[in-house]
């Protein structure tokens, strides 16, 4: 599903003018940008939670020039879950359906 079709979706469902719809989604995604990039992690029951991780610093390598790289520390956006939203998924059976139409594409 791609924003679009969730536009779409959420604008059949719900009678809202897709424009609107569109400007909504466009604010909350920019606003848990904003507020993750100020380190505020978002917490939302029954959905799950949007955080930053911490990496350490690494060394990695340029594989085209092969010269040791340092990465310094750094953090990176990360969503978790919450429990009932993991056993709703869990228990849904069309998931299983849908990946294995796609493991039976893939050979």
């Amino acid at each position: 599903m791609r924003k679009a079709d969730l536009i779409n979706q959420i604008s059949d469902k719900t009678g809202i003018p897709k424009v609107d719809v569109l400007v909504t989604l466009e604010t909350m995604f920019k606003e848990v940008k904003n507020s993750l990039a100020a380190g505020e992690n978002i917490y939302i029951r029954g959905f799950g939670s949007f955080i930053t991780k911490k990496r350490a610093a690494k060394i990695g390598r340029n594989i085209k020039k092969n010269v040791a790289v340092e990465i310094p520390e750094h953090f990176i956006p990360a969503f978790k879950p919450a429990k009932e939203f993991m056993q709703e998924i869990k228990a849904s059976k069309n998931i299983k359906e849908s990946t294995e139409k796609i493991d039976e594409n893939e050979d």
